[in-house]
């Protein structure tokens, strides 16, 4: 390693992008955030102007190069990690993006989801890994050519480009040379086929999707593009483009099968490293691809709640009921107990294992003697039985029991959410000294693949632990609060009538 292994990482949010420059020791030397706007149309739709996370994007990698020192010929590499759904079109000449993006919290493709899943749900999830749900990004793109016959006629003559967000950041990156998606990118579009490592192309032709549209499937880590002197200031490699909660697995060192992490943000995700061979789940859970490199492909399992650190953002924003998202630690643990108050954060429906977009957000329990404690001990509650929802279907498909994980995202700070993860799922939980694993996974990744570091071993060397959580409750206790869970969850369900 030489001085000069710097790594560029942009981070693409839900709600802000991040630039970050890591060294070839994997410090992180500088990092600069910035929010962009959540547009709301309507109750169903969240969109992003894409524009504004480039320029967002642009400004933040310029400060955090600035910040640490670092001029665009000192990078060895650049690597990009972004939320996986939200998807957009933009016109490949101009490099204008021709609709907003539409993010993958929006529920707009929900009715057609439902429509899709008597005759197609089986067969695309058989090949794709995925249940049929708004967040895929072709029934996305499918709304975005039968709602505008124009967009379509450009998109079937080769005149427009789809992709997620890794794609638009690599276009607007190479000045337009290159469209391209990443591997762990493309599963989560739900029309990339797993068994063949191509684009599923009798669900494209279901949806209507014209080929001519489409990325390039590439590796994650790898010779996938050059940045250019014009956008960057030097020609550097872009060697990393990998989704984020695949980053994160990355970023925690869980390189062999059976190891995971809950990545605790605007939602929670609880991925687990299934080797090379994908597990296609009976119950709903989603395969991913971890990563690929040099053409190896590493599958993992999902399961995720959309609604979780958002929830607690609902009692902050929303409601008003606190003052800032960290005062919920200290407010859950002044009660003894919930007080028998359950808050389903089912704010856009129900993801893994229910899947039922017309559910919708439930706290009940309520008495006299509730407290704001109460409800925000229920809030942080709610997030860890959203987990337990699935984290016994995923030990019992992947023939692998889950007695460790290990945790990160910005909620992970919280002690009170990770004893109680530890208490709910009787795992222990490991919490890393760095909880952005995200980022650093991107910046393993790119640096594996232009000899930063000589294996993926090797980016792990004198990696300690924050603290450890180990269960402590007893087993009736368990049983009894997951099944009025359980009951909750009931109630919340089919709320929105079709």
């Amino acid at each position: 390693m030489s001085e000069n292994d710097r790594l560029l990482v942009i981070d693409e949010g839900t709600t802000g992008t991040r630039a970050l420059v890591f060294d070839g020791a994997g410090r992180r030397l500088a990092a600069g955030y910035s929010e962009f706007t959540q547009h709301h149309p309507a109750p169903d739709r969240v969109e992003h102007d894409a524009e504004e996370i480039w320029q967002a994007s642009l400004r933040q990698v310029r400060a955090a190069l600035a910040e640490a020192g670092t001029a665009p010929d000192d990078l060895a590499a650049v690597g990009i990690t972004n939320q996986r759904g939200t998807s957009l079109l933009w016109d490949r000449k101009t490099g204008e993006a021709v609709t907003r993006a539409i993010v993958w919290q929006d529920l707009r493709t929900a009715g057609l989801a439902a429509r899709l899943t008597p005759e197609w749900g089986e067969k695309v999830q058989a090949r794709t890994g995925w249940t049929i749900a708004p967040v895929y990004s072709c029934l996305s793109l499918h709304w975005f050519l039968e709602q505008d016959p124009a967009l379509r006629a450009r998109a079937e003559a080769g005149e427009l480009a789809f992709g997620t967000i890794d794609s638009w950041l690599i276009h607007r990156l190479t000045g337009g040379a290159t469209h391209v998606i990443s591997a762990s990118n493309a599963v989560v579009t739900g029309c990339y086929d797993l068994l063949s490592g191509q684009w599923y192309g009798e669900w494209l032709d279901a949806l209507n999707i014209p080929r001519a549209v489409l990325p390039e499937v590439v590796d994650d880590s790898g010779a996938i593009a050059t940045a250019s002197a014009r956008v960057l200031g030097a020609e550097v490699p872009i060697s990393a483009a990998v989704a984020d909660q695949s980053a994160a697995l990355f970023g925690q060192g869980c390189l062999a099968p059976g190891e995971g992490k809950t990545t605790h943000g605007t939602g929670t995700f609880l991925d687990l490293n299934t080797g090379t061979t994908p597990v296609i789940s009976s119950h709903g859970l989603s395969t991913i691809i971890a990563w690929r490199r040099d053409g190896v492909t590493t599958f993992g399992l999902e399961g995720y709640a959309p609604v979780t650190g958002s929830a607690v953002q609902w009692l902050r924003d929303g409601a008003e009921l606190l003052r800032s998202a960290d005062e919920t630690q200290e407010l859950a643990a002044g009660v003894e107990d919930n007080g028998g108050v359950y808050f389903v954060p089912a704010l856009t429906g129900l993801a893994a294992p229910s899947w039922d977009s017309s559910a919708r957000g439930l706290l009940i329990g309520i008495s006299p003697g509730t407290t704001r404690g109460h409800l925000a001990r229920a809030a942080l509650e709610g997030i860890v039985y959203s987990i337990k929802d699935f984290v016994d279907l995923m030990a019992s498909e992947s023939g692998r029991p889950i007695t460790s994980l290990r945790a990160d995202g910005g909620a992970s700070a919280n002690d009170f959410l990770l004893q109680f993860q530890a208490d709910m799922i009787g795992a222990t939980i490991h919490r890393p000294a760095d909880v952005e694993a995200t980022s650093i996974g991107a910046a393993y990744l790119a640096g594996l693949a232009v000899g930063v570091w000589a294996s993926p071993e090797d980016c792990f060397r004198g990696v300690t632990d924050d603290a450890v959580f180990t269960p402590a409750m007893d087993e009736p206790t368990r049983e009894r609060q997951y099944e009025e869970w359980g009951r909750a969850v009931e109630r919340a369900r089919g709320w929105i009538r079709s």
